[in-house]
């Protein structure tokens, strides 16, 4: 039985070549043998600088290739959804970068896909995997800091770029989409729950109409989310969880970086100065290498995958219902799917 799982990549965007891949690289369970570009020359550079076997001009024929196992599926985020189902239609697990579909029914479509094919398919939230975030999860589970009742958070960079990916509506750019969706995934994996109602702030921008701020606030039963993303805002991440008897707050939540360690607080509340703090501090990682070997491990012992289709669902229902309730400025409920959980 092989102990590590042979990897194709579909495209050369940048978050692989410059995150994804080297950090996959590095995993004890993965093996990056092969990436596709429409152009070949761009896969035949990127397989240059990063060492990988195997290039091909074309999705289709990486697709053919019977010595790839799994692929990781960085496409714009309207190719997410046909090209994982292309994926899974040829035997390949898929593990899709995040905003898994542009709608919350694209992404169910996924079910069926997943259900004939036999494969494993999940989204590409790499926090899942990540020391700070499962220490997160130790902590509210112990009732470290009593009750969760509040989560507050704020995720924010600057790009006005109009030629940039993330600022074309068309395929599915905004900050709520990009970062948003961190905030939303975050949210419901503390509180264990989906939120029953949401209400949300949309401000776009006049020339490109990609939401450049958007405000949510997320009612789940158990308390309550609010958060703030923007693409023209100074660069800026942190998020909070507070509780009856404490708090939690995560420094660099989402862009852990792959060289320096990583901190969490966890404040007793005993005073406003921070007399009550607690830091804890996580070794050097990477939350790539992580993420890969975790989806291999799936696949190799074949259990769940970090983050699954019925949660990526989830997810993808709450973004729709802050969009929704943007432009009706009411609250508004999310899609309930049959098949959905955190």
């Amino acid at each position: 039985m092989r102990n590590t799982v042979r990897w194709g990549v579909l495209s050369t965007a940048n978050i692989g070549l410059k995150k994804v891949i080297p950090g996959m690289q590095q995993g004890q369970q993965t093996s990056v043998t092969a990436i596709a570009s429409r152009d070949l020359a761009k896969a035949q550079e990127a397989a240059a600088a990063l060492g990988i076997a195997k290039v091909y001009g074309s999705y289709e024929e990486l697709l053919e290739d019977p010595e790839i196992d799994a692929i990781y599926n960085p496409l714009p985020n309207q190719l997410h959804v046909p090209w994982t189902i292309k994926a899974a239609e040829a035997g390949k697990h898929v593990l899709c970068e995040k905003p898994i579909s542009l709608t919350a029914a694209e992404a169910e479509t996924l079910l069926a896909v997943r259900a004939r094919t036999g494969v494993k398919i999940g989204e590409a939230f790499m926090i899942r995997s990540y020391p700070q975030w499962l220490r997160v999860r130790e902590l509210l589970d112990e009732g470290r800091i009593g009750e969760l009742r509040s989560i507050m958070g704020c995720f924010s960079y600057f790009n006005v770029d109009p030629a940039n990916i993330r600022n074309i509506v068309e395929s599915g750019g905004g900050g709520l989409m990009d970062i948003g969706c961190y905030m939303i995934h975050a949210s419901r994996y503390a509180f264990a729950q989906e939120p029953d109602r949401v209400v949300g702030l949309v401000d776009r921008d006049p020339v490109m109409q990609t939401d450049r701020l958007t405000s949510a606030m997320l009612d789940f039963e158990g308390g309550q989310s609010i958060f703030t993303c923007s693409t023209q805002l100074v660069p800026y991440q942190r998020i909070h969880f507070l509780g009856t008897r404490g708090r939690i707050e995560l420094e660099i939540p989402f862009n852990a970086p792959p060289d320096r360690p990583t901190r969490l607080f966890i404040d007793s509340g005993k005073d406003v100065f921070g007399g009550g703090i607690t830091t804890e501090t996580f070794p050097v990682c990477d939350q790539y290498t992580l993420q890969g070997d975790a989806f291999s491990k799936a696949i190799l012992e074949d259990t769940e995958v970090p983050v699954s289709v019925e949660d990526a669902i989830g997810n993808m229902a709450v973004i729709e219902a802050i969009f929704a309730s943007g432009a009706s400025g009411q609250w508004e409920a999310p899609n309930r799917f049959k098949n959905q959980h955190p």
